[in-house]
């Protein structure tokens, strides 16, 4: 719109009704955002929402704690986001949405570095009282807590920042603890020896979710184990197992096999001399597999001299055994579902010390009394173990150590060695210390949860197992559905939980036993002393378990001192997490159980998720959840991993320097979470460019709207076509927000409102109603409905992104509603009638809209080709075929529509070359020059300008400055 005139007696620019605002179109966000969050603290916003929420539905978001240890990254900042998403959206729907951050702050890392401090200052944490130890990790925890805490407000996370759960608060250990002892009195927990995931570097066990499996080179080797009794056809042959772990060997204690699988007696015919398989050999292969072994052996020829017949029963002879009378056993072969034929040598060495497939076999054939302990907890050999004692299989970095070496070279002397290699393959690592595990056989304490629990809450099932799967499959609504599956494909397959730790800085396992001569154990059981210790711990925190005297404190007079021993062990800080539901949901004033929704990554199917479910199956008797989303991972524009060493990682709060949180937030809006995220510079930059289209829209309705007040309104009755089909599409909207918020979908909320702000809005009824906008009389019907739609529209649009972009939806709402106490996220997003849906009308502007297309399609190409420089220079000729359609486009000012001066609409045949759409078929536009002179106020050229009381005005106009 130009504001020159052709009357030099009268400014027209001053008679037009231009937008007014001070909203400035660069958001300046990192700058601003500080002063929102400023005045959202001041405001009390979070606090002030609780106190007006009575009558509310409840509704809470349990935060999964992150772990307090160093700044936040981009996968912290994408989750809180999502988090805050949910909250504020909840909240404005008219619940009371209540949120409690937390942070997990017992475990191994933080231990890991205090650690590192010492050995940094020449010093071992052995030579450290144990509660001096766990003071310097309260306090690391601490400082990092503080950190964090800032950082995620600094993204615009609302919640109850002044009062967070902290796994190590006293209350929180009391209650951990609280919620162990559930476990002691309910009989789920016992001593076990079996194997698990053990750390030589952190020496300690793991969970599965403290593992993470990475590439690693491990040797191959083909080892031969003679037949010492069997049938008179396998005398002399040798069982080949092929293995990874060499380091196992020497803890080998049987040999497995399958039914299924055919095997076969071959016999070396030629081999090299200096080959370790020789000439005349008789090995028992699987027949798949013969040949490949025959190769990686360099056997230059070899023949099938036999079936291997039923192996149930053979017993063979350790390959060691020749070398020293330690391994003089006799190692059975033994059927296992696990045994394949797609590699190795269709046999499985066996060592139930060191392999969860193993341990079962033994068990399944009641041979759980050969276990092994010939690995200590650093992966060196025990000193029991002849020729390999003190050798590590890992050293204390991580690296490689001596102990594969020494037994391959032993099985050469022995004669027993078929052949070598080495491999990549996947492998588990801590995700802690990044160095790879093994499986080691110890004493742990686990939970049963196979084991019937009597304790009156059997309502989903006896077991901890059976309550859990009941609750994914009946209780609780997965986004993605995927999650369920994975969830419970884990725990439908999963073993006994392993609850301890051999470490320092957590809550203990708060239980005594006694230790009978014959080894079994006894485990305390009673209420009072269990009493005394969570008393304790309300006040003085866990470190009251290892305190002097402590022993003597808890059991009282109640039982002899003497015979009871105090556990010492840690729990795995899986269970500190998965207790949270109980003293940050069920204790707390503001909290309800179980809770409304659980959201964190894909990889806490099988951490918090996971431990969460067992430990509420276990004490409440199913999930502490209704609902679970899980979000993917965030990758680098490329689809890769990011990583320091690439020099690929993107910062929260590099991105908040450089644009502000809400272009991080609109870019976890733009997202579809459930699947892995890319994010880099390119990407924020087409996010900010998004950002700014969206603010442009904003800014317009905010100076189109300026002095908007309740007299102008006008009902919808009596408003024209256009803008009620604006309200049938502000109805429409309305239901697809609130059912998106509800379902998670904020990347289908948001596309849904990107495009009604830019296409609807900007492109549409905007082009449209500006002329009506800045020309129509201050009193014109047409002006006041549109001033009342647009409204009507402010008042949703901004409440529906105010959960997204909740810094510049404040900005927007402040500079129409300023005063101390306002705010956008005081208010709830407004109710619309739902009699301004109009699916006929909808259908109708539809059709109207599809005919502008090619109208506008028609006078692009004249712009193009410089035959007219705007559409109000144009009058063209519409050709509509269908009569319907015609009528329709007769009666709703299609010219305006258009944004031209004049139109004529024909029912004639369009002429050779007039303009068409293929995808609108049957409307053709000729395009012609309008007629007559150039308002000088609207620009429009009509043939009556020049004949009013202002001469250079039409007479729209000329009405609209004379009132």
């Amino acid at each position: 719109m130009t504001t020159e005139s052709t009357d030099t007696s009268i400014d027209y620019k001053d008679t037009l009704f231009l937008p007014k605002t001070d909203f400035p179109m660069r958001a300046g966000l990192p700058q601003r955002e500080p002063e929102w969050l400023k005045r959202w603290e001041d405001l009390r916003v979070y606090d002030r929402l609780r106190e007006t929420a009575h009558g509310r539905v409840p509704f809470v978001l349990h935060d999964g704690p992150p772990y307090a240890n160093g700044h936040l990254h981009i996968g912290h900042a994408l989750n809180k986001v999502l988090k805050d998403f949910i909250v504020r959206s909840q909240q404005m729907l008219g619940r009371d949405s209540r949120y409690v951050p937390g942070w997990d702050c017992h475990g191994l890392p933080i231990e890991w570095k205090i650690e590192e401090q010492y050995r940094a200052k020449g010093k071992s944490k052995d030579e450290v009282p144990v509660n001096e130890l766990r003071a310097e990790c309260r306090r690391f925890a601490e400082h990092w807590v503080g950190i964090q805490r800032e950082e995620f407000k600094r993204l615009g996370v609302t919640g109850d920042w002044d009062d967070p759960y902290l796994t190590m608060d006293f209350h929180a250990e009391a209650v951990i603890a609280d919620e162990f002892m559930k476990f002691v009195m309910n009989g789920s927990l016992y001593l076990g020896s079996k194997p698990v995931m053990w750390s030589p570097v952190e020496k300690t066990a793991l969970a599965e979710a403290e593992v993470e499996y990475h590439d690693h080179q491990s040797h191959t080797i083909w080892v031969k184990f003679p037949v010492v009794e069997g049938p008179e056809a396998l005398k002399g042959a040798s069982v080949v197992i092929w293995t990874t772990t060499p380091w196992t060997i020497p803890s080998n204690r049987g040999v497995a096999f399958a039914s299924r699988i055919s095997y076969g007696l071959y016999k070396v015919t030629a081999a090299a001399d200096d080959n370790w398989a020789k000439a005349g050999d008789v090995l028992l292969l699987a027949d798949p597999l013969a040949a490949d072994v025959m190769g990686a052996a360099r056997v230059e020829s070899y023949e099938r001299v036999g079936d291997a017949g039923p192996l149930e029963g053979i017993m063979l002879g350790h390959p060691l055994a020749e070398l020293d009378p330690f391994w003089a056993y006799e190692v059975p072969m033994l059927e296992g579902d696990f045994v394949t034929d797609d590699a190795g040598t269709g046999f499985v060495h066996t060592a139930p010390s060191h392999g969860l497939d193993d341990y079962e076999l033994f068990v399944k054939n009641g041979m759980v009394d050969r276990m092994t302990h010939n690995v200590t907890e650093d992966s060196s050999f025990a000193e029991h173990v002849p020729f390999f004692a003190g050798l590590a299989v890992f050293d204390h970095k991580g690296k490689e150590g001596k102990a594969n070496k020494a037994v391959i070279d032993k099985l050469v002397e022995a004669g027993a060695l078929l052949a070598r290699g080495r491999m990549k393959h996947s492998y588990p690592h801590s995700w802690r210390s990044k160095a790879p595990v093994i499986y080691r056989n110890t004493p742990q304490w686990f939970v049963a949860i196979d084991r019937p629990l009597d304790d009156g809450m059997g309502t989903y099932g006896a077991t901890i197992r059976e309550r859990a799967l009941t609750s994914i499959d009946r209780l609780v609504s997965w986004t993605p559905q995927t999650g369920r599956n994975r969830l419970y494909s884990m725990i439908e397959a999963r073993p006994d939980w392993v609850l301890s730790r051999q470490r320092a800085w957590g809550v203990p396992l708060t239980c005594f036993v006694k230790r009978a001569p014959d080894g079994t154990v006894e485990i305390l059981r009673d209420p009072a002393v269990n009493a005394r210790i969570k008393a304790a711990f309300e006040t003085e925190g866990a470190d009251a378990w290892f305190e002097a005297g402590a022993k003597e404190r808890f059991l009282g007079n109640d039982h002899p001192h003497a015979d009871w021993d105090r556990v010492t062990d840690i729990l795995d800080v899986w269970f500190d997490s998965g207790s949270t539901h109980a003293f940050a949901l069920r204790d707390r004033p503001d909290g309800i159980w179980p809770a409304s929704v659980y959201l964190e990554g894909t990889d806490q199917h099988r951490g918090w998720f996971h431990s969460s479910m067992l430990q509420a199956c276990g004490t409440r008797g199913r999930a502490p959840y209704d609902a679970v989303v899980t979000h993917g991972f965030t990758l680098d524009e490329n689809g890769m991993k990011m990583s320091k060493s690439l020099g690929n990682t993107v910062s929260p709060a590099d991105v908040v320097k450089q644009y502000g949180a809400d272009i991080l937030r609109l870019w976890v809006a733009q997202t579809d979470f459930t699947v892995d995220q890319r994010i880099g510079p390119e990407i924020l930059k087409g996010t900010a460019d998004s950002y700014r289209r969206l603010r442009n829209t904003l800014r317009y309705m905010l100076g189109a709207l300026e002095g908007f007040s309740d007299a102008e309104r006008v009902e919808p009755q009596a408003m024209p076509e256009l803008e009620r089909f604006v309200l049938h599409r502000l109805s429409e909207l309305d239901g697809v927000v609130r059912k998106g918020f509800d379902a998670f979908d904020f990347q289908g909320v948001f596309q849904a409102l990107f495009q009604f702000a830019t296409v609807d809005l900007s492109a549409f009824w905007f082009d449209i109603r500006k002329d009506a906008l800045y020309c129509d009389a201050p009193g014109d019907l047409r002006r006041r409905a549109v001033r009342t739609v647009m409204d009507a529209v402010f008042a949703r649009l901004v409440t529906w992104l105010a959960p997204i972009l909740p810094f510049t939806m404040e900005e927007v709402w402040l500079s129409r509603f300023p005063g101390a106490e306002s705010s956008v996220h005081l208010v709830d997003i407004p109710e619309t009638p739902a009699d301004w849906l109009n699916a006929g009308l909808a259908a109708k502007w539809e059709a109207v809209r599809k005919a502008r297309r090619v109208v506008t399609g028609a006078l692009e190409l004249e712009r193009r080709e410089k035959r007219i420089g705007a559409s109000l220079e144009a009058a063209p000729v519409v050709h509509v075929a269908d009569p319907g359609l015609r009528e329709t486009l007769s009666g709703v000012e299609f010219q305006d529509v258009c944004i031209t001066s004049a139109l004529t609409l024909s029912a004639a045949e369009a002429p050779s070359g007039a303009f068409t759409l293929d995808d609108i078929p049957g409307i053709a536009v000729v395009p012609t020059l309008a007629e007559g002179e150039k308002c000088a106020r609207c620009w429009k050229i009509l043939p009556d300008v020049g004949r009013h009381a202002h001469p250079g005005v039409c007479e729209r106009c000329n009405a609209a400055i004379t009132g």
